[in-house]
């Protein structure tokens, strides 16, 4: 039986490289990253990151701001934007053929923080009724839902950083089953907390670069030493084409194949030979019904840490042979927003396809000898790809890669 094709009619973010999908492009297309020194991490060993800045939650959702955390109003806002994209109106929908599925990584570390401290003072009753609803890892999923009429199956996944392209390819199963007709998906994190820096630092995954954090980031390059944290949300839109053609919508891109794999090794380490990473982009292509050669453009998972770079290159250069495809990784310019992270990459390469460009990867100089790739660094390469790959790792071993061609 034909699988039917999966289109992405709409677009929606809110990450540190803009709040709107026209400026998040200009800012990866520029190339530099936005990390700066964080007040809310002060005093920390590593006290810089790439936030969501002009961010106004009370403008942007007035009351309802006041019982979301932060990645469930970044979820919020990021749905409401793709959803105008596409063109759909959810008061006319269907909502009961509309689902959500969301990638979440971990969730209101700074509101548990605070709960935590109330508690150890011995004053419980100061601890908010909401924390439990503000800070439960479906809610963002929910609080979409319950935005947008949203009433199909609703859930979140969490495969650690590979967890909002891990939830485009479920949100994928659901069309193709026919459980649903529309589905928001993606991923949101509030990455940016005291605890998740304290923790990341002492696994020495994040960048010392306090002095340059503009710097700090650099995917593939060299002197690499580590991630910056990030924070955002990506949402896209997804349906079958022929829906979408039906109903005329703006079709961007097409969702061809998934592929996902778990390493089944180490906690935290990659598989050194990279098996995890290579089952999940051979189960991607084949599921796409393509072939190495048809890739022209390829989103890195990229984290700037030493060993999964390395790692990362290794699988590329042993899939695509000595010339790679262009490469981009775009926690060069916006940090890692951990469970988000292959959502908004997603996105990103979802644009690459329709702009015909590849932006540079943020303040790369040289690359490891060991495995050359075809790295896009300085200025963006505009190419005739119709054809790109996502990549996405997390703890656990788990991977997710996602492939796209244009509409």
């Amino acid at each position: 039986m034909r699988r039917p094709d999966i289109a992405i009619t709409g677009l929606g973010l809110v990450t540190p490289a803009g709040n709107t999908v026209e400026a998040n492009w200009e800012t990866l297309c520029r190339g530099h990253s936005v990390a700066t020194t964080d007040p809310l991490l002060e005093g920390l060993p590593v006290d810089f990151s790439c936030r969501v800045m002009d961010f106004d939650a009370e403008a942007e959702l007035g009351r309802l701001a006041q019982r979301l955390d932060p990645f469930s109003q970044f979820a919020v806002v990021a749905a409401r934007q793709a959803v105008v994209d596409a063109g759909l109106e959810p008061t006319a929908w269907r909502g009961e053929r509309v689902g959500v599925v969301l990638g979440v990584g971990s969730t209101s570390l700074n509101t548990y923080e605070t709960v935590f401290q109330h508690l150890h003072t011995g004053k419980p009753e100061r601890v908010s009724p909401l924390t439990m609803p503000r800070s439960l890892p479906n809610m963002a999923a929910g609080e979409v839902a319950l935005d947008l009429g949203a009433q199909g199956p609703n859930f979140t996944v969490s495969t650690a950083c590979a967890s909002g392209a891990t939830a485009i390819g479920v949100a994928r199963d659901l069309l193709r089953s026919g459980t649903c007709d529309i589905v928001l998906t993606g991923g949101t994190e509030g990455a940016r907390n005291r605890l998740s820096s304290a923790c990341f630092a002492r696994m020495r995954a994040l960048s010392r670069r306090r002095d340059q954090p503009a710097l700090a980031s650099r995917p593939f390059d060299t002197a690499r030493d580590g991630f910056v944290l990030g924070e955002g949300a990506a949402v896209l839109v997804l349906e079958r084409l022929s829906a979408a053609r039906a109903r005329r919508a703006p079709v961007q891109a097409l969702l061809r194949g998934y592929g996902a794999s778990a390493d089944a090794h180490h906690p935290i380490s990659p598989h050194p030979e990279g098996r995890g990473v290579l089952q999940a982009i051979a189960a991607a292509l084949e599921d796409g019904g393509c072939r190495p050669d048809d890739i022209g453009h390829i989103n890195a998972h990229g984290t700037s840490t030493p060993r999964n770079d390395a790692l990362e290159a290794a699988a590329l250069t042993r899939v695509f042979g000595d010339r790679t495809p262009p490469v981009t990784a775009p926690k060069g310019v916006i940090g890692h927003s951990l469970g988000a992270a292959g959502a908004i990459e997603a996105a990103y390469t979802v644009l690459a396809l329709r702009h015909r460009t590849v932006p540079p990867v943020a303040n790369f100089q040289a690359q490891d000898t060991d495995h050359e790739i075809d790295i896009v660094a300085g200025a963006p390469r505009p190419v005739r790809a119709d054809t790109a790959l996502s990549f996405s790792f997390g703890f656990g071993g788990q991977n997710a890669v996602l492939l796209f061609t244009a509409s």
